[in-house]
C-alpha cells in the first residue's frame, strides 16, 4: 500500500487542527480541568507552578493554530514519504 504525502500531509494537518481547536476551546472555558488533564499527561508531575496565561489573546491562539497545523502537515508529508520508502524494500 502507498501512501500519497500530499493527501497523508493534507488529513494529518486537518486532524491535528481539529484537536487544537477543541483543545484551545477547552483551555478557554475550563482552565482548571485542563491543568487537571495536563497534569495526568505527565504522570502525575506536579505542574501546579504553571498557570494559564491571564493574556491568552487571538492572536497567540492564531500563531498556535498556524504553526501546528503546518507541522503537522510537514511531519505527514515526511510519514508519507518515508513509509513509501521503506515499503519499496
Amino acid at each position: 500500500m502507498k501512501h500519497l504525502p500530499v493527501s497523508t500531509a493534507n488529513a494529518t494537518a486537518a486532524t491535528v487542527a481539529v484537536v487544537y481547536i477543541v483543545c484551545a476551546v477547552s483551555v478557554l472555558l475550563f482552565p482548571d480541568i485542563a491543568m487537571i488533564v495536563a497534569r495526568s499527561w505527565f504522570h502525575g508531575i506536579d505542574i501546579s507552578t504553571l498557570t494559564l496565561s491571564t493574556q491568552t489573546n487571538i492572536s497567540s491562539l492564531v500563531l498556535g493554530f498556524i504553526t501546528a497545523t503546518g507541522g503537522s502537515w510537514l511531519l505527514g508529508y515526511l510519514f508519507a514519504s518515508f513509509y513509501n520508502m521503506f515499503a519499496k524494500k
